[in-house]
């Protein structure tokens, strides 16, 4: 058990640089930087391409790679561990079977030419990852009984919700190109509701840039993209708002640390807008969505099993 505490902290923080640097290579239209999978133009270390693509977009796909790649060695491991001292096998082997499903989906968004789809579901898979290595995590940590933690289940539990849904939807939005739809503050476009495309900004299965039927995406589209990600904001955010000042009562460590995650996050939000998407400012806001998740997941913890932290 004692190897597990170690190896399972060593994990999330390296699966968070991971959502981190994928959020990256993708902000920076380097996601198809190499054109096949799981090599570079055939090669393991990127060299000048044939078709004359920047050498330092394959660096930046490939070097997520090989962060996913050494992920993966190091949650064998974590696995094999938990299976010889009988401890959270379960939940270590369904890690396992997920990071698989997320190597193939890491392949697809690569040679189906970033489909928003199955961007999305990779940034979903990763996301998912991360937060069951946060619960893996605090099963590997002595915390002391806390029955009145049980009464946070509803609102812990709405608040993880909640931010699954914005998650997603914030992924969608960068799948599709669309976070700068809406240029202006308060308002999109001028206007509380500017005109909207909703039926195919939320048509799943089509190509990139483009609509169902195969024109190209409408601003409309993107636009009800945009939209829909900013007002499940203000949603989201006094979901975790209510989850946090609830906290406070029982763990006012977390509570606290959830209020500065959430001011923060939604400033992240505003800024990306306001400096038109710095790309610095947009990995920023993908890594406070991580941040928030893990805090949420320990939020989940305690009041499920009735704990309180140890820290």
């Amino acid at each position: 058990m004692s190897a597990l505490r170690p190896l399972s902290l060593a994990a999330v923080v390296l699966a968070f640089v991971v959502v981190v640097v994928g959020a990256y290579v993708r902000l920076s239209d380097a996601g198809l930087g190499c054109p096949d999978w799981p090599l570079c133009y055939g090669k393991v270390i990127p060299a000048a391409s044939p078709d004359a693509h920047p050498v330092q977009k394959q660096w930046k796909e490939m070097g997520h790679r090989f962060l996913a790649g050494t992920l993966g060695i190091l949650l064998l491991v974590m696995a094999a561990a938990s299976f010889k001292v009988g401890r959270s096998r379960g939940l270590a082997a369904g890690i396992v079977a997920l990071v698989l499903f997320q190597a193939t989906l890491g392949m697809w968004t690569v040679t189906m030419l970033l489909k928003p789809a199955i961007v999305t579901a990779h940034l979903l898979g990763g996301m998912t990852i991360l937060a069951l290595l946060g619960w893996y995590a605090l099963e590997q940590q002595r915390h002391s009984p806390a029955p009145e933690a049980r009464a946070l289940r509803a609102s812990a539990a709405l608040a993880l919700a909640a931010l699954a849904v914005q998650v997603a939807l914030g992924g969608w939005v960068s799948a599709n190109y669309a976070a700068l739809a809406c240029l202006d503050l308060p308002l999109c476009r001028g206007q509380l509701m500017p005109p909207m495309d909703f039926a195919n900004a939320f048509h799943v299965v089509r190509d990139l840039g483009q609509a169902a039927d195969g024109a190209l995406l409408s601003n409309e589209a993107l636009t009800a993209i945009h939209w829909t990600h900013r007002m499940f904001a203000f949603v989201a955010a006094g979901i975790i708002l209510y989850a946090a000042l609830r906290a406070l009562r029982v763990a006012r460590s977390l509570g606290i640390m959830l209020l500065i995650l959430l001011g923060v996050q939604l400033l992240l939000g505003v800024a990306n807008v306001a400096f038109s998407l710095p790309l610095p400012l947009a990995a920023a806001h993908n890594g406070g969505a991580a941040a928030l998740l893990l805090a949420l997941v320990v939020l989940n913890f305690i009041s499920f099993r009735g704990l309180r932290p140890s820290w």
